[in-house]
């Protein structure tokens, strides 16, 4: 499987570029993303650097690594965030997340990449999706809620397990 653009809403999910890292390096600047997650913010060579990781694909030929930049469809048309989906065992399950520049954030423009990635995954046969959420993540949940997701009772890694099967 590999990314292609999505109209989702008021956004558009253009596949990832080694190209956006500059961009997204500002989008993506705010300590504050990683509260829940871990890290810190990348400078423009080190999403350069993962980006081109991620561009080249997954080394294991099981799993499609699929990753989007979102652009505001109208005004300067700016990127706001990213989306991504780790599709495994022949797309029988997709592992989904999604980030958004503080900015942008409290306008919808996640809970809209969300369900348009979900739309997407169901499109092309995947059947499952699930995402791993901090459970304190009150913001991402409503997200993943958005998109038709549920929780599942199970934790892993400390996050709470949410799943939504697709298809007929």
């Amino acid at each position: 499987m590999r990314a292609e653009a999505v109209r989702a809403g008021r956004l558009e999910l253009v596949p990832l570029g080694v190209e956006h890292a500059g961009e997204m390096a500002g989008v993506l600047s705010d300590p504050a993303l990683h509260r829940f997650t871990g890290g810190a913010p990348l400078d423009e060579a080190g999403l350069r650097a993962r980006y081109e990781r991620l561009v080249a694909g997954s080394p294991d030929p099981e799993v499609s690594w699929c990753n989007w930049v979102l652009r505001v469809r109208e005004g300067r048309r700016p990127l706001v965030g990213t989306v991504q989906a780790t599709v495994t065992g022949a797309g029988a399950v997709a592992a989904i997340a999604w980030v958004v520049g503080t900015p942008w954030q409290g306008r919808g423009f996640a809970s809209q990449a969300a369900r348009g990635l979900v739309g997407l995954l169901e499109r092309r046969g995947v059947g499952v999706v699930v995402a791993h959420i901090h459970p304190e993540h009150r913001a991402s949940a409503g997200v993943a809620r958005a998109a038709g997701l549920t929780p599942t009772g199970e934790v892993a890694d400390g996050e709470v397990v949410w799943r939504r099967t697709l298809g007929p």
